[in-house]
């Protein structure tokens, strides 16, 4: 059964944690600060913990509070997500998708996807989230997301099922004043000396692998002089004279006048986008997508 007392003691909890401040906190949640302070404190004692360090200031979460503070927020967006369902289930619509999507899949993958989802299925709700490729699993898996749309490859374990949808080339991008930007074509060799501008690991870690695989069997491993967490920022450090960036051939046309995009003589192919479910997930607004995206069938 649920504890309506304690959801309502993390939800005020939450508040303060991210306002920094019980007058701030309690002004966004339309209640007086007094009760909000005791109900704080109610909540301190049931855990047993001390959650903030009050001072003139605001408030600071100690050690405990900061580590309690993102199941919380996963918590309150679950809960958020399972009040939109009863309301539209109450409102005749079938369901909700919440779909957690890479910023090149929104760009490219994604919204034909869901034009034809909406033109077949127009009672779906459906909710987009920029995450990155390194969170994808864990946020299907929590139940914060229904799809991924991300750089995913490889096992990624049996209660997870991933369709591949889209790959393309590597391509180098360089300044438009660099030697290279004359070569009709680049060899993976002619790079080791080079400083690179990289898709950080944490954000795609099959992709960052899949890059560094390449230069490793040609000879080198990349000198990483920046980490970024998009294509457009790779490009945007070349721009600005910071390093070679190795990126998808079909997004050279983020690359601004002083970005030249030359091919590689090697073809090296990488994962753009795969979509990724939960294998158990019973949401019917799932079922209906893939069925309509053709995905229902065997997996990978």
């Amino acid at each position: 059964m649920l504890n309506f007392r304690l959801m309502r003691h993390l939800w005020i909890f939450m508040a303060v944690a991210e306002e920094q401040h019980f007058g701030r906190a309690a002004r966004r949640l339309g209640m007086s600060q007094p009760p909000l302070t005791e109900q704080i404190q109610v909540l301190e004692q049931a855990l047993k913990v001390r959650l903030f360090e009050r001072s003139r200031k605001g408030a600071t979460l100690t050690p405990v509070g900061r580590a309690i503070l993102p199941a919380v927020q996963r918590f309150a967006a679950q809960m958020a997500q399972l009040e939109r369902a009863v309301r539209e289930a109450t409102a005749g619509q079938t369901g909700t998708l919440t779909i957690g999507a890479i910023s090149s899949a929104m760009l490219e993958a994604l919204p034909p996807l869901l034009q034809r989802l909406r033109t077949r299925h127009p009672d779906i709700s459906v909710a987009v989230r920029e995450i990155d490729s390194a969170d994808a699993v864990f946020a299907l898996r929590t139940g914060e997301i229904d799809l991924a749309f991300a750089r995913l490859q490889g096992d990624l374990g049996k209660d997870i099922a991933m369709r591949q949808l889209t790959q393309d080339r590597l391509a180098l991008a360089v300044p438009a004043t660099h030697a290279l930007a004359k070569a009709k074509r680049v060899r993976l060799r002619q790079l080791a000396d080079e400083a690179f501008v990289m898709f950080a690991r944490e954000v795609s870690p099959g992709y960052f692998d899949s890059i560094i695989a390449g230069c490793q069997a040609h000879g080198f491993s990349p000198r990483i002089l920046h980490d970024v967490r998009t294509v457009a920022s790779q490009i945007a450090f070349v721009g600005c004279g910071q390093g070679l960036a190795l990126i998808p051939a079909g997004l050279r046309s983020l690359a601004p006048p002083g970005v030249t995009v030359r091919p590689l003589v090697e073809q090296i192919e990488i994962v753009t986008a795969a979509v990724a479910w939960k294998a158990s997930a019973i949401n019917p607004a799932l079922a209906l997508a893939l069925d309509q995206w053709g995905l229902s069938g065997p997996t990978s």
